[in-house]
This record gives C-alpha cells, sequence and structure tokens, in this order.
C-alpha cells in the first residue's frame, strides 16, 4: 500500500497520484506539484489515503508545497492572460486563413510554455502560426488538435435531458461506448435520440448498462419454451426493470390460448433450463387478459347443452316429417288411380294431316337434294374419281 493524494489541474479533468510526502494535506485544498509539463499549481480532489500499488504509476512524483497567497494570485493572473491570448490567437488564425476552431488556452504555473487547443476536420499546417505566436509571447507554443467529445467538455452546455452535461459537470475520463449498449437497453437506435450535443452516443448509456446485463441474465429469452402455473408456454414480450415477461399460454385449440403477464424470481437459466420458481402476478389492471378457464369451461358446457337440445328437437322433428311423408304418399297414390281415367290425349294441331300428306316424311332423302356431290352427275371424258391421291 503506497500513501497518495489525488490532485486534479482543472475543474473537470482527470485526477492525478502524488506522493504528500512530509504533509498532511486535506482535501479542496491548493498545491504545488512537478509535472512531466513542469511545475503545475492544483486542486486536491482526494485526500491523502493509502492504494494497491497496482493503481499507482510509478515513478510517483512528490507535492512540492502548499500553496500559498501569492500562488494563489499568481494562478489568478494566469487565468486573465489566457483570454487574452486566446483572443490574439484567433486574430492569427483569421489572418492565416486556416480552417481551424480554437477552443481553449492554458497557461502552465511558471510561464514556461502556453497550450492552444484546438479542433479540425483534417490536418492544418501551422507552422507560420506558430512562429507569430512565439515572437509575441517569447515563450514555448504548444498547438494540441483534439475531439469534439473535449471540446463539449472545455466548453460545457446542456444535454438533451436539461441538466449540464457530465462530461463538463463531474465526469472526470471519458470510458467507451458502444451501440451495442443502445440495444441492450432496447432504446430507438434514431441517432437523433442516443447522441449528445457532441455528434458521439451518450455518455450515460454506460452508466446502467451493467445493471441492463445483469438483469438481462435473470429473464428467459423471447421465444424461450418455459412452464407456467397455466401450463407451457412461449415468452413473446419481457420487461427488464419489473423482472416480467409476457407468456403466450399453449392449448389444443387457437381459442384455447391465451397471454399472461408472470412475474419471474431467482431464475437461473444457463443452459437453457426452465425457471425455477414463476409465479402470477396479482392484479395488473392496465394489461386486459383473457377469460378464465373456469369461464371458459362453464361456457363451452353451456354450448354443449344447447347443441344436445337442438339436436333431440331436430330428431324430433325429422320422426314427425316422416309419418306425415307416409301419409301424403298414400293419398297421392290413390288421387293418382282416380285421375287415371280422367285422362285424355292431347290434341292433334289442325294443320298435322296436310303437312302430314304434303310432306310424308320431314328427314331429307339424299335423292331429292342435288346440290349434295353423290347426287351429281360425271361428265363425260372426265373420272368421277377426286384429283390427287394415290390413283391420280
Amino acid at each position: 500500500m503506497i500513501k497518495v493524494v489525488g490532485v486534479r489541474f482543472k475543474r473537470v479533468g482527470k485526477i492525478y497520484y502524488f506522493d504528500p510526502g512530509k504533509y498532511e494535506i486535506e482535501q479542496d485544498q491548493n498545491v504545488i506539484v512537478e509535472t512531466a509539463r513542469g511545475v503545475e499549481y492544483g486542486n486536491v480532489a482526494i485526500g491523502a489515503r493509502f492504494v494497491p500499488k497496482k493503481e499507482v504509476y510509478q515513478p510517483l512524483k512528490k507535492v512540492l508545497r502548499m500553496a500559498t497567497p501569492e500562488d494563489d494570485e499568481k494562478n489568478a493572473e494566469n487565468k486573465i492572460k489566457e483570454k487574452n491570448a486566446f483572443e490574439l490567437c484567433h486574430e492569427k488564425i483569421e489572418k492565416h486563413k486556416l480552417e481551424m476552431k480554437l477552443v481553449d488556452v492554458e497557461f502552465t504555473f511558471d510561464n514556461n510554455k502556453i497550450i492552444f487547443y484546438f479542433t479540425a476536420d483534417g490536418r492544418v499546417d501551422f507552422r507560420e502560426l506558430v512562429k507569430d505566436l512565439a515572437s509575441v509571447f517569447r515563450t514555448r507554443i504548444e498547438l494540441r488538435q483534439i475531439g469534439v467529445r473535449d471540446e463539449a467538455k472545455m466548453i460545457g452546455g446542456l444535454g438533451p435531458c436539461g441538466r449540464k452535461l457530465c462530461c463538463s459537470s463531474w465526469l472526470g475520463d471519458f470510458d467507451p461506448v458502444s451501440i451495442r449498449m443502445a440495444k441492450d437497453q432496447n432504446l430507438s437506435l434514431n441517432p437523433a435520440k442516443i447522441s449528445g450535443i457532441c455528434g458521439r452516443l451518450m455518455c450515460c448509456l454506460r452508466y446502467e448498462h451493467e445493471t441492463y446485463r445483469h438483469l438481462d441474465k435473470q429473464l428467459p429469452k423471447v421465444g424461450k419454451k418455459i412452464e407456467t402455473l397455466q401450463g407451457p408456454g412461449a415468452v413473446i414480450a419481457r420487461n427488464l426493470m419489473t423482472q416480467s415477461v409476457k407468456v403466450l399460454v399453449e392449448g389444443k385449440h387457437e381459442r384455447d390460448r391465451e397471454i399472461i403477464l408472470i412475474k419471474v424470481e431467482n431464475i437461473e437459466n444457463p443452459r437453457g433450463e426452465f425457471p425455477r420458481q414463476i409465479k402470477e402476478i396479482p392484479e395488473m389492471p392496465e394489461i386486459t387478459f383473457t377469460k378464465s378457464l373456469n369461464e371458459r369451461a362453464e361456457k363451452a358446457s353451456g354450448e354443449n347443452k344447447g347443441k344436445e337440445q337442438n339436436k333431440a328437437a331436430s330428431e324430433a322433428n325429422t320422426k314427425k316429417d316422416s309419418h306425415s311423408g307416409k301419409q301424403n304418399k298414400k293419398s297421392d297414390e290413390s288421387k293418382s288411380k282416380s285421375n287415371y281415367k280422367k285422362r285424355r290425349r292431347k290434341k292433334k294441331p289442325k294443320d298435322h294431316g296436310k303437312n302430314a300428306n304434303a310432306n310424308p316424311t320431314n328427314k331429307k332423302s339424299k335423292s331429292n337434294n342435288p346440290n349434295k356431290s353423290w347426287n351429281k352427275k360425271p361428265s363425260k371424258g372426265k373420272s368421277s374419281k377426286p384429283k390427287g391421291g394415290a390413283d391420280s
């Protein structure tokens, strides 16, 4: 274990560990420390405490001294110089017509270096700009290109939630964020809804990602076959926050299926096994359920009774109809016998005899039709056989 203090050089910046040495340093005190850039003025974010060696980057630099009132005044003067240097550098950029955006300026505590932070779409040739700035400030000049996230962190602003940006208010370092985190949380993949003002994925997607992963492991996947108190069924939807799932309970017929909402507790499903304990949620007024099994059984029994009654009535009607049909048949037979003698032959038409004498037969004979080929007489000197064929 090593005794360290955490020092921060910006209002919301990364915390670096230093060796407090002989000083008893408490939180929110100002100190002067030695860094790779030189002597720096910083604020103690974490008081003296012991940490494991693996959390400390060696060699560990020491705290030079506690900040004095003169150091506080010098730090305030550097802040004023930074504003003046920002305006001067902005004018030089416009003069050289460089495609870059100046974001921030930082002076080291001993004024040995001035760092200009900027953003640009690509690489920028700023060699002439560095020469002009060095001739004005008479010190070392460094131009550092940063990304859009660092730009948002330095400038600040309001996020989509209406609060100050996390990166500019309390977030010390950026953690990687991926689109997979949005998918695991069932969020809309619309870039306008999951992106911050910097144009990148929102940092808050990572805050609850581990919780969602833990809750996801407790529930069966959609489409998984599980056993419920009402019988086997398939998961069709699930809610990670309430740890509940919607299950389509299977039945012999399609009308026997029903959708129920159940709450799953203490599920261990590493190998695709059924959950151990599943119980039904007592009341969910916002969700409409189908009729219960008892109601459906009563309804089915009522329908069966109605069918039996209808069947008995139809059988009685058929018997009655058959008896009446036999009587009607007998009466029809008697009527037919009595009316048989009264039947008369149909009268012949008046002109039937004349037409019979004129044309004894309606059929046309072959000899009466001179237009037929077989009634034509062959001409002299010519054969009556048709042309062509095997005989020609």
